[in-house]
């Protein structure tokens, strides 16, 4: 059989893997071998960190929301605040209470009043205290009026 040289493709090759482990420090950004290993190990971290940052932020949000609720004289913690809005279908995720508590913790304290009384102008509170339309696409009247009902 006769030899094959890979001198040029092979080259190619190493060097597209050593321009992504150029920020490495030592072997493991010169040595093909370990460069390899490297990568794998770089591909994997991202993959599992990537889950990892979603839950840090989730957690993140919640402690933001239960200290501005808990700091305020509100009469309820977190869980029955967030029990109380998905009993009155209002659809916040965590993060938007979690900004509001952050930019002001007096809006908060107002919409967790007005849920507890039963007051359904709560989106007005947020876009008077935000300047912001957060609840305008994933409200329900919004969805039964346009026919969409999911």
């Amino acid at each position: 059989m006769t030899r094959v040289r890979r001198g040029y493709t092979a080259q190619r090759h190493r060097t597209k893997m050593r321009l992504f482990t150029s920020s490495f420090r030592g072997a493991h950004s010169r040595l093909i071998q370990t460069i390899t290993q490297q990568n794998m190990r770089a591909f994997v971290s991202a993959y599992r960190d990537r889950g990892r940052q979603k839950r840090d932020f989730r957690c993140l949000w919640i402690t933001r929301i239960n200290a501005v609720t808990r700091e305020n004289e509100v009469s309820y913690s977190y869980s029955r605040l967030i029990h109380n809005l998905y009993k009155r279908q209002l659809l916040l995720n965590r993060k938007i209470p979690a900004q509001i508590a952050i930019l002001n913790k007096n809006c908060l304290c107002i919409i967790s009043k007005r849920i507890i009384k039963k007051d359904y102008q709560i989106k007005e509170i947020i876009k008077l205290y935000t300047g912001k339309e957060w609840l305008k696409s994933n409200s329900p009247e919004n969805k039964i009026n346009s026919g969409k009902i999911e």
